[in-house]
């Protein structure tokens, strides 16, 4: 064994870090179904989403996925998002649940926000916790990773809310030596992230390694867009914000990151393959999480909207 290590190439060696990696999400993703009777994959077309997909499938063969997709959708999505998941969905003939923020809003559940920094990203949570309620899932598959954010790096595989749909950091269950428990109480839920060990290289690798397809925003090509404070946005004027002092020009950009339009930024980059992207997030000292706008509003912003029931 030892003789093989130290034969192995750094690609042979990535290969078994990612085949590791897989392992371990096949097992949580058979544990969910043994242990929940009603759970969902929230999928929001982006690749941690889609990774997630290719697992599940890999999990259940030849069987179908066992669970429906649910796509909490703000009306604020780039269009090639949402063209890749109708057209994923159809070609897997799972079963796909949409529910829209702006349903929420129309209801008065929820108050759309207004300026130069609005966006529908929190506006989520209600519609979310609505939706787990009308379908009474009692478990929602996630793509959030502990490398994202240090709000994130605080969570559980298996990671218990209320019957409020919140999170408390403070009281969460041990995970010692990967055993998941699934018991929860009449009217909680539990958040589950296979790919919680995962990083951004990692699920690249993956995707490069299984030939997955996604969106082709996170590719680089020519858009229309204008700079606000250092970040680079897509011109979309009917959704996001842009002062009439802030130029358009055409650039070559990619997507790291998949969002509500209004709070997600591109990248310059020629990374117009998935081996030239692999190649950039190695070289890349910057999180992906770096272009997300709802993120900086404060110090805690991601851990609060967790706290209230966000994914």
């Amino acid at each position: 064994m030892l003789k093989d290590i130290e034969a192995a190439t750094p690609k042979s060696m990535n290969k078994l870090h990612v085949n590791a990696l897989e392992n371990e999400a096949i097992y949580i993703f058979r544990e969910v179904t043994a242990q929940f009777d009603r759970p969902v994959l929230l999928f929001s077309g982006g690749k941690d989403s889609i990774t997630l997909v290719r697992l599940a499938q890999k999990a259940f063969w030849p069987a179908k996925i066992p669970f429906p997709l649910m796509h909490i959708d703000t009306g604020h999505n780039f269009p090639e998002t949402i063209e890749f998941r109708d057209r994923l969905v159809a070609e897997l003939g799972v079963e796909l649940i949409v529910r829209k923020v702006q349903d929420s809003i129309d209801q008065g559940k929820v108050i759309e926000e207004s300026g130069k920094y609005a966006s529908r990203n929190s506006l989520q949570t209600t519609t979310l916790l609505d939706a787990i309620e009308e379908f009474k899932f009692d478990a929602c598959i996630g793509g959030a990773r502990r490398d994202e954010e240090k709000a994130r790096a605080k969570e559980r595989i298996f990671s218990v809310r209320d019957d409020f749909g919140q999170w408390d950091e403070k009281n969460q269950r041990p995970e010692l030596f990967d055993m998941l428990n699934g018991n929860i109480e009449h009217g909680q839920n539990v958040r589950v992230f296979p790919i919680s060990n995962w990083t951004e290289l990692d699920v690249w690798s993956y995707i490069q390694e299984e030939q997955i397809g996604v969106p082709s925003i996170y590719f680089a090509h020519q858009r229309n867009t204008f700079i606000r404070d250092g970040l680079i946005w897509s011109v979309q004027d009917d959704v996001v914000f842009r002062a009439e002092d802030e130029e358009v020009q055409e650039r070559t950009v990619r997507f790291r990151t998949v969002g509500d339009m209004s709070c997600t930024a591109a990248v310059e980059s020629g990374a117009d393959t998935i081996d030239k992207v692999v190649a950039e997030i190695r070289d890349s000292k910057i999180s992906e999480r770096g272009a997300r706008i709802d993120d900086k509003r404060s110090e805690a912003a991601m851990e609060k909207r967790k706290q209230q029931g966000y994914f």
